[in-house]
């Protein structure tokens, strides 16, 4: 749980990879390390995941759905909730 913060702002209106790609999502995870935007592993590309596994020292996303206030830990597979 080390270095994570709440995540900034979104700066974009969608996953950073699928709008840079031309491909589509279902819906948005961002990257608690470093504000990264990616899509959920519902999405055709799951670039969230990608983004877990790629960048060492980012496990955990949270959900960028509105009204849905929870995370989610690739590595240990475990769904967070705030306290």
């Amino acid at each position: 749980m080390d270095g994570i913060r709440e995540a900034p702002a979104p700066s974009s209106t969608g996953c950073e990879d699928c709008l840079r790609e031309g491909s589509t999502w279902v819906h948005l995870r961002a990257c608690l390390s470093c504000g990264h935007v990616g899509c959920c592993d519902s999405s055709p590309r799951q670039h969230a995941h990608r983004h877990a596994h790629a960048a060492d020292g980012h496990p955990v996303a949270r959900s960028l759905q509105p009204g849905e206030h929870w995370a989610w830990c690739y590595t240990d597979e475990l769904f967070l909730l705030p306290a």
